[in-house]
């Protein structure tokens, strides 16, 4: 998948010839080399009253470039924004990366975390709004559950390297996250290139519920899943009839090595903020889930350019559209 980047002047000496052309963004993007999305801003960001001209495209990308190395004062109205998006539980890094990447502002992780700080002492509550609110991470305690042999499952050595490589969209991990006391379940997906995620409470842990609520959470995007990747736990045991339901071949991963299913693993840290492990899933309403998905799927990833899950989907549905 391609991500948004500065284009060079070369770039901008085609994009202006074939706008004159009257090539759509979509030819000027396969052209050039950068992605629709890129085209799209660049034309927004860099036009002039007479339209888009290469030269005063680079002079406005060079000065702006110049002024966001320029970092901004943190003024009432930037404080504002920036503790809107807190209590929205964006984290520091993704307020500092949107920031610059949306409003050309430069205003660092740290400085926002010590307005935290500085809050906090003043007896506010922006801190409660961080995933971890300041506390640091445990070491994680390696259990060994038992897993059972699961019939005709195909090994992740399988997969082809177009997944490990996240050169497509549709290529899905899950899982499935346990309430207190096991009353209750969360089936989680979410897909490798866009880290868009989808989630659904289950009674249960049984394989023919997560076989069920796996089906319902990815028909609706039927035409992006190619794959899915599961861990060996027998909830996955009809993964058969998933593979045939969605037309998508399901692999597994080796047993213990949940790092092969590293951005589900993550992806469910960060539904813990939301349903911690004291939670009783079968008093999770949808709107529950809902919830927190729209947080996840609404909020800039780092490892997307600071772009958001919801946001590269959609721009993949107009590109196919188009």
């Amino acid at each position: 998948m391609k991500q948004y980047s500065q284009m060079t002047y070369e770039q901008r000496c085609q994009l202006s010839a074939l706008n004159k052309r009257g090539c759509s963004q979509r030819e000027i993007a396969e052209i050039i080399g950068v992605s629709q999305s890129t085209v799209s801003r660049e034309q927004a960001r860099n036009k002039g009253k007479r339209g888009y001209r290469h030269k005063q495209a680079q002079e406005k990308a060079k000065r702006r470039r110049q002024e966001a190395r320029k970092a901004h004062k943190m003024t009432p109205e930037l404080i504002e924004v920036i503790e809107a998006k807190i209590r929205e539980e964006w984290s520091p890094e993704q307020i500092s990366g949107w920031l610059l990447e949306e409003n050309e502002q430069l205003i660092s992780h740290e400085s926002i975390y010590r307005h935290i700080w500085a809050d906090r002492r003043a007896g506010g509550d922006l801190y409660q709004s961080l995933r971890r609110q300041g506390k640091k991470y445990d070491k994680r305690r390696h259990g060994k559950p038992s897993r059972g042999q699961i019939k005709n499952r195909v090994s992740i050595d399988e997969r082809p390297e177009i997944v490990e490589n996240k050169g497509r969209i549709g290529d899905w991990e899950i899982d499935t996250m346990i309430g207190k006391g096991h009353s209750g379940a969360m089936v989680t997906l979410v897909e490798r290139a866009t880290m868009f995620t989808l989630a659904a409470q289950v009674n249960s842990k049984n394989a023919a519920e997560v076989t069920a609520a796996t089906i319902a959470l990815l028909k609706p995007f039927e035409d992006i899943v190619h794959s899915i990747t599961a861990d060996n736990g027998k909830e996955f045991a009809y993964h058969e009839t998933i593979s045939q339901a969605l037309s998508a071949d399901v692999y597994f991963a080796h047993p213990y090595s949940s790092w092969e299913r590293g951005l589900n693993e993550n992806t469910n840290g960060l539904l813990r903020q939301y349903f911690p492990k004291d939670t009783d899933f079968k008093k999770v309403s949808s709107r529950d889930v809902d919830h927190a998905l729209n947080r996840l799927n609404t909020r800039p990833r780092k490892g997307l350019d600071f772009k958001t899950p919801s946001q590269l989907i959609d721009e993949y549905n107009v590109a196919v559209a188009a």
